[in-house]
């Protein structure tokens, strides 16, 4: 009696191990956390870029859960969001030029890929880059507007503190 007690108690400490370490690790993603766009350090083309962004990110249970709020170059208010899995599945995204769904993989630890489409087609992809101190989120996009037009942004989003 007392070693299957014994063994309850050691199954419910693993296990409650196991959850923490889960939370641990969620919250220690490098892409986790409130990240401000360094527009001098950006580049948008075809430009003007927004003249502020800030994004705040949360990647739990192999899901991304992203916001983003700003300004536009001409002062309009901006704002986008979506929650994907990371396993390449089309999920819908709001408030994005580029397109209303996204998917995205996770290529390792400090790197994501995400594709874009517009109306089912395929619009631009994002390459998103944390450096290994993880104070610098870098997006590569790539691709073509939904009308056509050839673009080449590089984003770069410092960590919010």
């Amino acid at each position: 009696m007392k070693l299957k007690a014994m063994l309850c108690v050691g199954t419910m400490l693993v296990l409650a191990g196991l959850a923490v370490s889960v939370q641990v690790q969620a919250a220690d993603d490098p892409s986790t956390g409130t990240w401000k766009l360094n527009v001098e350090k950006s580049k948008f083309d075809p430009g003007p870029g927004p003249k502020m962004q800030t994004v705040t990110i949360s990647i739990e249970n192999n899901t991304e859960t992203y916001k983003a709020e700003g300004t536009d170059a001409s002062g309009n208010p901006t704002s986008s969001s979506f929650s994907a899995k990371l396993d390449g599945t089309d999920t819908p995204v709001t408030g994005n030029p580029y397109g209303d769904t996204i998917s995205i993989k996770r290529v390792n630890a400090h790197h994501l890929t995400g594709h874009l489409k517009k109306d089912g087609k395929d619009t631009v992809t994002v390459h998103v880059a944390v450096s290994a101190d993880g104070k610098t989120r870098t997006l590569t996009i790539t691709g073509k507007t939904s009308d056509g037009k050839a673009v080449h942004d590089v984003e770069v989003f410092d960590k919010g503190m």
